[in-house]
């Protein structure tokens, strides 16, 4: 099994990122092959995704711990993929998340590890943007 981890500081409070995490419904706004995710009840959420040039559709888990701001997911296949993450407080708005992914594909040329840190970014960045829109309301 291959585990592929990142952290990165986020300019969002923790509680705004660790919210806007633990909504899948969110996952579509910056996992960028990810084209829905629905929640169906308890930890099951119905997820779509274009992989490779194509439509795959699945079941995933997601398990949130608000008290501890921590994040556990996960989909059955192949590839036994799943993966937890931990928002930290930084300071008043800043934040730190870390990242760790497992799966039993091993990637060629770091591709996971980038994408990794490519979704970390757009994450943090979409959760301040929403974080900033529910400030204006």
């Amino acid at each position: 099994m291959t585990t592929y981890t990142h952290t990165a500081d986020a300019d969002v409070s923790a509680d705004v990122l660790f919210h806007y995490l633990s909504d899948p419904r969110n996952l579509p706004r910056y996992f960028p092959q990810m084209t829905a995710a629905e929640p169906e009840g308890g930890e099951s959420v119905h997820v779509e995704a274009e992989v490779h040039g194509h439509h795959v559709e699945g079941e995933a888990w997601v398990r949130p711990d608000e008290s501890a701001r921590r994040l556990e997911w996960g989909a059955e296949g192949p590839d036994d993929y799943h993966g937890k993450l931990r928002v930290d407080e930084l300071a008043a708005g800043r934040s730190r998340i870390t990242v760790a992914l497992h799966s039993v594909r091993e990637a060629h040329g770091g591709e996971v590890q980038e994408g990794l840190e490519q979704t970390v970014a757009a994450l943090a960045q979409a959760a301040a943007a929403d974080g900033d829109a529910d400030q204006r309301r």
